[in-house]
């Protein structure tokens, strides 16, 4: 009897951008009157509040001159290359040996199980996941629906595309009336700032009208550094001086994007730890202004994840998603890790889609999550 199944209730870059002109707009701090309800504030010790009858600067800035939305003239390349690319990064992994596993033998016997469990464990699956593999397996085994172990990666493909489809749904980038609201939240150092960047420039090359809100307003320098990647991706960017309220920058970016017909606005928000509720309160402050400027924003809520953290990212997404409803997850430097498994287990445990993954630091390395080459890249298929 294998370990896991003795313990099965045990839970588991670029060129810096010339300098940018800035346009300056005299605005009331206040968000509006409902979104400042005295039930719902947070605690000054969390977000320093500004008195409403402050005045304060919003700067918005534009993009250089002459930079315009360009079109991919062949999607496929990007495809392929994405494909070659999370191969080479996954077949360093666990998964890269499945087949010397397989290769040579006669039979499936418990042996040939126990180091497949391994090898499944090892790979960042997740106990369930691995679990329910070899418990398919077992079954069409004892059937006799399956005697050849090479077979057993037909199996596993199955299940891993099964399991990501479940939860499958693309990215919204639409809405009713207004521009799509994308809220992108994550831990510092999850690749969320570049995640944006590469965002903003897709939706460019798009055709799409984008606004870039800096509401992480926390960390002086976080605004300078989305700066450069709104230059690079040619889009405008709304800020506010460190230590103003992020909930202000929010509503200006809105109407920013109302007055200027955008199409999509993407919201940076602060590297706030998932363990500190004030913060995790001051982001539900954010969603109640959204949905009060466009009924139905954030359209997304995107909680951006590092793909080499392994089973810390599963922690990550469920403490993250107590706080607020996540729609979808980025997983980023897939290329800097040979365990691709945390992708199928937080699928699994949560039933979040993947919709986003990064491969690199370059503008157009971020990419739609594709199933089937992505399981066909973790089992090392050609």
């Amino acid at each position: 009897m294998r370990f896991f199944r003795r313990h099965k209730q045990v839970g588991p870059e670029g060129e810096v951008p010339a300098e940018q002109g800035v346009v300056e707009v005299e605005v009331q701090v206040a968000v509006d009157e409902a979104a400042e309800a005295p039930d719902e504030q947070v605690p000054p010790a969390a977000e320093p509040e500004v008195a409403a009858a402050d005045a304060t600067q919003r700067e918005v800035s534009e993009p250089p001159e002459g930079a315009s939305p360009t079109r991919s003239a062949a999607p496929a390349a990007p495809r392929r290359g994405l494909f070659a690319r999370l191969r080479q990064a996954l077949s360093r992994g666990l998964f890269g040996a499945l087949g010397d596993l397989l290769r040579g033998r006669k039979e499936i016997d418990a042996e040939l199980l126990e180091e497949l469990e391994a090898l499944l464990i090892g790979s960042d699956l997740g106990v369930q996941t691995t679990l329910d593999i070899l418990g398919t397996v077992e079954e069409r085994v004892a059937r006799k629906e399956l005697s050849d172990p090479v077979a057993i990666r037909g199996v596993i493909r199955d299940h891993l595309i099964a399991t990501l489809k479940a939860s499958e749904a693309p990215l919204t980038l639409a809405a009713g009336s207004g521009p799509a609201v994308l809220l992108i939240i994550g831990v510092n150092g999850s690749g969320k700032t570049t995640t944006i960047g590469k965002l903003a420039h897709r939706l460019r090359e798009e055709g799409r009208k984008v606004v870039i809100a800096a509401a992480d307003t926390y960390r002086a320098a976080a605004a300078e550094q989305l700066g450069i990647w709104a230059d690079r991706a040619g889009a405008p960017l709304v800020r506010k001086d460190a230590g103003a309220d992020p909930a202000a920058v929010v509503f200006d970016a809105l109407r920013y994007a109302r007055d200027e017909a955008s199409d999509v606005v993407i919201i940076d928000t602060a590297g706030r730890l998932h363990t500190e509720v004030n913060l995790m309160e001051q982001l539900a402050k954010i969603r109640r202004v959204a949905s009060r400027e466009f009924p139905g924003a954030p359209h997304e809520t995107l909680l951006v994840l590092d793909g080499t953290t392994g089973q810390n990212a599963i922690s990550q997404a469920e403490l993250f998603h107590r706080y607020t409803q996540i729609t979808g997850l980025v997983l980023t430097k897939l290329d800097g890790t040979a365990k691709g498994g945390i992708v199928v287990a937080i699928s699994a445990k949560l039933g979040i889609p993947v919709k986003l993954i990064g491969l690199g630091e370059g503008l157009a390395d971020l990419r739609d999550f594709e199933i089937e080459p992505f399981v066909d890249a973790l089992m090392g298929n050609d």
